[in-house]
């Protein structure tokens, strides 16, 4: 006979499975979370899965429509440009030149503005009234300004990108992170654990990290969408990715030249740029509700 359990034992999910569960009753933010793994999957698997490499030039191809139009055909699923270069293989290629990087900038900004952030809001006094003033000066302006003023002091590159666009962000995690510690610090919780004989370390860790990361989630997936049009916007005034670069931005300028008589070199990429940054604040959104649902 088996064991009969009598008692009965409600299962309370925890605070993450409470925002899991939150987050996939609404479908948009499912789709753009299949989005978004499928743009990083182009990324890690795009050089490997492209049919063409990159720069390959097919001078029987020139300005080929995508193949659903009349003259297309499948082996250029998405056309070609004015140098035959296949547009599809381009674009897979050229994924983590651009969300990739975007990916990688968004995390060291975060690491970066995380240390900073927390080591400010924690003080108080002369120092925290400084950085924060100065925060407030650099927040005054767009990302995208201090990214170009970076990439001109730097110079153009992919390599530069990494510097300039990192340093436009690091100013909003500082800020993000700087506001929600100074705004638990000021909880009871936080006065009562403090006299009680809790440390510094200790208050930081056990009572204000637990209740920062909503702030830090949401800016971080706005960060990343910021950063993917940044990098875009540099490699479209030639202070990023180089000529033949196939990262996005690039790519929409080296097509602007047929955008009348071959309109798909600008908008196959335009629409990558596009359907990342969309996706990427879709599921911004849907972290952002569930999280506030999860610690409803």
């Amino acid at each position: 006979m088996g064991n009969v359990n009598i008692y009965y034992e409600e299962k309370i999910p925890s605070l993450w499975q409470t925002i899991w569960e939150s987050f996939t009753r609404n479908p948009l933010s499912l789709i753009g979370l299949w989005v978004l793994m499928l743009i990083l999957s182009m990324s890690l698997l795009g050089p490997l899965v492209a049919p063409y490499p990159a720069s390959y030039q097919d001078p029987a191809a020139l300005l080929l429509p995508p193949s659903w139009a009349d003259v297309g055909t499948v082996e250029h699923f998405l056309g070609t440009d004015d140098l035959g270069r296949d547009l599809f293989s381009r674009i897979l290629q050229g994924a983590h030149l651009t969300f990739g990087y975007a990916l990688v900038i968004v995390l060291l900004s975060l690491a970066c503005g995380f240390i900073i952030g927390s080591l400010s809001g924690m003080t108080k006094g002369l120092k925290a009234s400084v950085l924060s003033h100065l925060l407030d000066t650099l927040l005054s302006m767009p990302s995208l300004v201090l990214a170009i003023l970076f990439a001109a002091v730097l110079g153009p590159g992919l390599e530069n990108v990494i510097w300039a666009v990192g340093l436009s962000l690091v100013p909003r995690f500082v800020r993000t992170v700087h506001n929600a510690v100074h705004e638990e610090m000021q909880k009871e919780y936080v006065v009562a654990a403090r006299l009680d004989g809790a440390g510094s370390w200790q208050v930081f860790y056990d009572s204000i990290l637990p209740n920062v990361w909503n702030a830090v989630i949401v800016q971080t997936t706005l960060a990343f969408s910021v950063a993917i049009l940044d990098i875009a916007a540099l490699g479209f005034i030639g202070l990023g990715a180089q000529s033949p670069s196939p990262e996005w931005g690039a790519m929409v300028e080296q097509g602007l030249d047929n955008l009348l008589t071959a309109p798909w070199t600008v908008t196959m990429p335009g629409m990558a740029i596009l359907f990342s940054v969309l996706a990427t604040n879709v599921v911004g959104e849907g972290l952002r509700q569930a999280l506030l649902e999860g610690r409803g």
